[in-house]
């Protein structure tokens, strides 16, 4: 004997649970997906290495010389992830005031891009950071003032010697991090003045000044001196209304990408961004949301893959197009397995 046919305020539900039933139903259904094309690798490439040394705060992940930074490269393109964005890790000894060796053609960063484009070609997107704080003697982003604080413009005319040398060195995309005024612009004249108007700008466009950073300055061997913070340049991680506002400003400049980091406390900001701009928009899930995840992952409390894949899911469905994440070698193998 059938059954009583279901109410019709059971059909959204019933129709919900038999979408549901398969894995092959919930693959067809998805409203997001994560491909192995939304993922660019964060690279460390380490002054004076002769081997991959590893980062205890980020298991995993290494500081990495210049032959295994592009032996890592090959390995990323052929599980298909299409970008890196590279830091360099100079020698100690090298770090001045105004952060000298940022822009220095034989500096560490421009010697790898410089390996990285012989050894590629065009078969990876290259980001460079454009930034000091790796640079410097006293870890900040920018040059300092007779007042001790970050001087915004004489800041901007150091990033534009940056960016010009990394375009030089075979960046396809430079990424100024360190927020200061007017950042994209000044870059954007440096770039075109140079005759580089191909290379684009991937700008930080809202950067909060969050507690999440820990190891990836562990990773590039920073630390800002007398124990201060950004918080003057970066973002308030309370405010809304004005990340809106840099990235923007920021379009308004010229930037090619935006970019919101970090990625998991600002979901409510991508979200933000992706409806406000026309423009590609990236996201950093940064070192402290990886390591998070890795060492609960050591200890059995999470399934670290699963976990990853779901974080960097949240962030796509917030609206990022592009997402930054040191799990992006393994996500590109499960990926590839699925």
């Amino acid at each position: 004997m059938a059954s009583a046919p279901a109410s019709p305020a059971a059909y959204p539900a019933r129709r919900l649970r038999r979408l549901r039933r398969t894995p092959a139903l919930r693959r067809m259904v998805a409203e997001t997906r994560v491909s192995v094309d939304d993922l660019v690798a964060p690279l460390f490439v380490r002054e004076g290495s002769a081997e991959p040394e590893p980062i205890a705060s980020m298991p995993g992940q290494y500081q990495h010389s210049v032959a295994s930074l592009v032996a890592e490269a090959k390995r990323l393109v052929s599980l298909g992830v299409p970008g890196l964005v590279l830091f360099g890790v100079p020698e100690p000894a090298t770090r001045d005031a105004v952060g000298s060796g940022a822009w220095d053609p034989d500096g560490i960063a421009q010697r790898a891009l410089g390996e990285l484009r012989s050894a590629l070609g065009d078969q990876m997107v290259l980001m460079a950071d454009t930034c000091l704080d790796e640079y410097t003697e006293h870890g900040h982003c920018g040059v300092l003032g007779a007042d001790g604080g970050v001087d915004n413009d004489a800041t901007l005319e150091c990033y534009q010697q940056v960016a010009v040398a990394q375009a030089e060195a075979g960046a396809d995309l430079v990424a100024p991090s360190g927020m200061m005024d007017g950042q994209v612009g000044a870059l954007r004249a440096a770039l075109d003045g140079a005759g580089h108007q191909q290379v684009g700008i991937m700008a930080y466009a809202a950067k909060y000044a969050s507690a999440l950073y820990g190891p990836f300055r562990d990773a590039v061997d920073v630390s800002i001196a007398g124990g201060g913070d950004r918080r003057t340049y970066q973002q308030d991680p309370a405010n809304r209304r004005e990340a809106r506002a840099e990235v923007a400003q920021d379009v308004a400049e010229g930037a090619d990408i935006v970019m919101v980091k970090p990625a998991l406390t600002s979901l409510d900001v991508i979200a933000d961004v992706r409806r406000a701009v026309d423009v590609p928009v990236a996201a950093y899930q940064v070192s402290g949301e990886y390591a998070m995840v890795k060492a609960a992952a050591e200890r059995g409390w999470v399934d670290g893959a699963a976990v990853a894949l779901e974080q960097v899911t949240a962030i796509r469905r917030a609206g990022a197009d592009i997402v930054l994440t040191y799990f992006a070698a393994e996500l590109a193998e499960h990926l590839g397995r699925r």
